[in-house]
């Protein structure tokens, strides 16, 4: 019983652990630095090189995809390559540039690339693709898994392009082409004309997404607006409160189970000198 109990309670903690990990993250920075983590604690020896193989997130994180994929760094300039939706043209440059590179990519979703309008000013403008993010890593024989140097990437005899042509697209009017935003470290986000449609070409490592200029807001528009992020507050607090739900409720009648048995129990202690003082006046009544 103490078991089942005690077992239940770690179950709950871990849940909340996680959870209250994936609700703390509010920057886009932090963000990376948590796939980072995640990417390196699941690292295989012996993964080969130029493989891409998955990194599974814990389920909180749903709706990212991460990838990564190892190179050594001369071999990359020469050819290139190809990183899910990232060419990297011959030349790209690894700054600096150690014997192996980890580049991890990202997609997160349309849910969590949500992040970057509170991180970065997209005012008058709004996502019609998920954030794609491409990022470096050293990973030599010296890499330091608890904290792993981040590398620059730079375009060198040919561009780096991104094609979002099978990233999942938010709906958006037809006729419209959509800009290449790039969200910098300063917080500032710099807008492009594609170079075809919905291909990208960058300069660098970083995060990159396909944006249009937001629709004119219609005199329906707040109130729906509010139902919206009203409806998503109760999805969310479903999801969320549920478990803490059932496992309040399984340690609450357990607890309830475990009362009713001591008080049964002192009933009986207390009625057993009773019994005995009733037999032995009987015993002498004869």
């Amino acid at each position: 019983m103490g078991f089942l109990l005690s077992f239940s309670l770690i179950t709950l903690l871990s849940l909340a652990s996680i959870r209250n990990e994936a609700q703390g993250i509010k920057s886009a920075r932090l963000l990376d630095l948590v796939i980072r983590d995640y990417t390196f604690k699941s690292y295989d020896i012996n993964n080969k090189t130029g493989i891409i193989h998955t990194v599974h997130l814990p389920a909180n994180f749903s709706g990212i995809e991460v990838d990564t994929v190892k190179f050594r760094c001369g071999s990359l300039r020469r050819y290139g390559a190809q990183v899910k939706e990232f060419h990297l043209g011959i030349g790209v440059i690894v700054e600096p540039c150690v014997q192996r590179v980890m580049v991890i990519r990202q997609n997160l979703g349309h849910n969590w690339s949500s992040i970057y309008y509170a991180c970065f000013d997209l005012s008058g403008y709004q996502l019609v693709s998920p954030i794609l993010g491409l990022l470096a890593y050293n990973d030599g024989s010296d890499v330091n898994f608890s904290n792993p140097v981040e590398l620059g990437i730079h375009a060198g005899e040919k561009p780096i392009t991104i094609d979002f042509t099978n990233a999942t697209s938010i709906a958006h009017p037809s006729g419209i082409r959509p800009l290449c935003a790039s969200f910098e470290n300063d917080g500032k986000v710099k807008l492009k004309t594609p170079a075809s449609h919905n291909i990208c070409v960058v300069t660098r490592r970083g995060h990159y997404g396909l944006v249009i200029e937001s629709p004119p807001p219609s005199a329906g528009a707040p109130g729906q607006a509010r139902k919206k992020i009203s409806l998503w507050k109760v999805w969310w607090g479903a999801r969320l409160g549920l478990p803490w739900a059932y496992s309040f409720w399984v340690c609450f009648w357990w607890q309830c189970l475990l009362m009713q048995r001591r008080k049964q129990k002192w009933r009986r202690w207390k009625e057993e000198p009773t019994k005995r003082k009733l037999c032995k006046c009987q015993w002498l009544a004869m």
